[in-house]
């Protein structure tokens, strides 16, 4: 699994799932497997500062996660708040940028200004950025972004005929950031359970077995490692490329 320097993705993001089974693997309730999960998002944080990854984002919480069980929402908010106290102080240290995607707005007051809080501070932090995923789906993203795009044109702010792909990625919570060179979902599903579904268009996939609380610095390693053997080609022949 040697990783070549020249060749790394510059954005990896990641579906974090399988924590509901491992724990259920384990005979232990779902906030058990959810904790566990929150340790290996610390080990795949600090790997990718590690080896030079410069954006990462996790998929933490959806927005029909919201239909879950009250008590494992407030669990998973929980933990959202215990690993923004234990790990702020690391994420400064290592120059991680900590940033957000989502409708947090319908996050608790609370967690909200700490996550707030936290963005600030580390917000001149320019190693990595470590990007949360927060009561976010990809086609309400979508949808939020044809929304100010129209009230721009009311306003005048933009023409209609400016309007194309590259106007519209500046509309998208992911703005400024580079699309994902690589996704990858863990636990076995075969899905990307909308995530990022406009940046995700020309992404790199990556489906794994292993259940997120399992998943190692060696398992994010062979994932790399499977990325830099495959040829990018976003719609152009081999040949092109070449002479490109």
């Amino acid at each position: 699994m040697k990783q070549d320097a020249g060749k790394l993705p510059q954005h990896i993001a990641i579906i974090m799932d399988g924590n509901g089974r491992w724990a259920q693997k384990h005979t232990l309730d779902r906030i058990r497997g959810h904790k566990k999960g929150a340790q290996t998002v610390r080990t795949v944080v600090r790997t990718c500062r590690e080896i030079g990854i410069k954006y990462l984002t996790l998929f933490a919480f959806s927005t029909e996660n919201w239909e879950r069980p009250e008590n494992e929402v407030k669990a998973l908010m929980g933990l959202l708040e215990l690993y923004l106290d234990k790990e702020l102080k690391e994420l400064k240290k290592q120059g991680i940028r900590l940033t957000t995607i989502g409708d947090t707005e319908r996050l608790n007051p609370a967690l909200r200004k700490k996550l707030q809080d936290a963005m600030e501070s580390t917000s001149v932090n320019d190693k990595m950025v470590l990007n949360i995923a927060l009561s976010y789906g990809g086609q309400d993203e979508i949808v939020y972004a044809v929304k100010k795009i129209v009230g721009d044109v009311w306003r005048g702010v933009i023409q209609e005929n400016e309007i194309n792909k590259e106007l519209f990625q500046k509309y998208l919570y992911t703005a400024g950031m580079p699309d994902p060179d690589l996704l990858i979902r863990t636990s076995g599903e075969y899905r990307i359970s909308n995530f990022l579904l406009w940046q995700t268009a020309y992404t790199e996939l990556y489906f794994t077995k292993v259940l997120w609380p399992e998943f190692t610095k060696e398992d994010l390693l062979k994932a790399i490692s499977s990325y830099q053997k495959r040829e990018r080609r976003f719609g152009l022949t081999s040949e092109q490329l070449q002479q490109s």
